[in-house]
């Protein structure tokens, strides 16, 4: 019978991705919790309905797992959370305390082609201020994001928050007199600024209907470092960053857009600065608008979102990550024999209910097996019992750092392991 493979763009987290994986779920949770957020989740499977609105029509029908369930139903894994989150809220919001301070880490999934940096199925942080309408409070979420950068060793010359602000370009596009309908296509030209040659990118703003005069002065715009200066919202971003201990990390970017068609005011991405390759990290800005478009009443709201493939490719590449420790428990209870089973097992057990992880070894074997596999897993203390320490109530524990080993009376082996393990530590 031929292998099963996995399904394509999915992920097998062997204990080694799991224990990056739990990285950075406690770095992200750290960071959110600093800031008082609280964690919560939603659904994995959504109606496909909750994303016809503002996702966009290619999330929607390109890139969203979507299923008729067994009543008929048309529904999807959940390719984003924002969505569920408005719908969340939207159903509790004459009850909820603001602002609404939330954060999530969950899975996703979108019919992406597969590639280094992109899965079809990946973690996401999500964390959201909801209820408060202020450049302050989108600055609190960018220190959040710093916050997260340098607690995995992330410094400002590894990483950048570049901000920027919708309605300040509006007013640019404003003064260019570039008309509503295709301030879109705009938007989408300028985001694709980094990734093209200028030639090709003016020659790209001909194509969509810009005038030379507009390209130019889209060009101009793109080139002016002060523009944020014109932006009251801006101005008091930078100074709250500032107050925030953050404003190393951050710099204005004009060409920073957000393609999403929800976000209203400011908005932010993080990119890795290492590589030989800009790649980003994180994004999110404001939008006041979503939770209308789900039956709500209007409520300001800002956030963003991170996925964990690029960003723990990145901790990998620039050597950021622990090492990895194979096992939870330090300690190895050897099994010597069958008929000295059940000693082992007790002493394990007695070690666990004094809070030291303990692993017993599973089946009689000769030591220098069972040594291997503590060596393997890179355990920090053996203890034998043998059947003169098994009559005489006591146990050799070897430190398995040196090789070096005590007999010590069971009465006391308990906080002697107890020392061992933190000295090792």
């Amino acid at each position: 019978m031929a292998k099963i493979q996995a399904v394509k763009g999915t992920r097998e987290f062997y204990p080694e991705e799991m224990y990056l994986r739990n990285f950075i779920y406690e770095k992200v949770r750290a960071a959110s919790q600093a800031f008082g957020f609280q964690e919560w989740d939603g659904p994995f499977i959504e109606p496909i309905d909750l994303y016809a609105a503002k996702s966009g029509e290619e999330l929607v029908k390109k890139q969203s797992f979507t299923f008729e369930d067994r009543g008929g139903d048309l529904v999807t894994l959940r390719p984003e959370l924002t969505p569920s989150l408005a719908r969340m809220i939207a159903a509790k919001q004459g009850s909820l305390t603001y602002p609404v301070r939330w954060w999530s880490f969950g899975p996703f999934w979108r019919y992406e082609q597969p590639q280094k940096g992109r899965t079809r199925e990946f973690f996401q942080w999500n964390l959201d201020m909801i209820g408060v309408d202020s450049p302050e409070a989108d600055a609190e979420l960018i220190a959040v994001a710093a916050t997260f950068l340098r607690s995995v060793g992330l410094d400002p010359k590894r990483a950048a928050i570049l901000v920027n602000n919708r309605r300040l370009m509006n007013s640019q596009f404003d003064k260019l007199a570039i008309p509503t309908e295709k301030r879109l296509d705009v938007s989408n030209l300028i985001d694709r600024r980094g990734k093209m040659k200028l030639e090709d990118w003016n020659a790209n703003g001909l194509e969509i209907g810009l005038t030379q005069k507009q390209l130019d002065g889209l060009n101009a715009v793109l080139s002016n470092y002060d523009l944020w200066k014109e932006s009251e919202e801006l101005t008091r971003v930078f100074a709250a960053l500032e107050a925030l201990g953050v404003n190393d990390y951050v710099k204005f970017e004009p060409s920073i857009m957000r393609g999403l068609l929800y976000y209203t005011s400011t908005v932010f991405e993080a990119f890795d600065l290492s590589g030989s390759v800009r790649r980003a990290i994180l994004g999110g800005g404001r939008y006041d608008n979503l939770l209308e478009d789900v039956g709500g009443d209007p409520l300001p709201a800002t956030g963003f979102a991170m996925g964990d493939v690029v960003i723990g490719i990145i901790l990998k590449e620039a050597g950021l990550l622990p090492e990895f420790n194979p096992t939870p428990a330090p300690v190895l209870v050897t099994v010597f024999d069958q008929s000295l089973m059940m000693k082992s097992l007790a002493l394990a057990c007695e070690l666990r209910n004094a809070g030291i992880n303990t692993i017993t070894y599973a089946e009689p074997a000769k030591l220098p097996k069972q040594f291997k596999f503590a060596d393997k897993m890179k355990m920090k203390v053996a203890i034998i019992i043998g059947p003169d320490e098994a009559e005489k109530g006591q146990a050799v524990v070897k430190d398995l750092s040196n090789g070096t080993q005590q007999t010590v009376g069971q009465d006391a082996l308990v906080e002697y392991v107890k020392k061992m393990v933190s000295k090792n530590a």
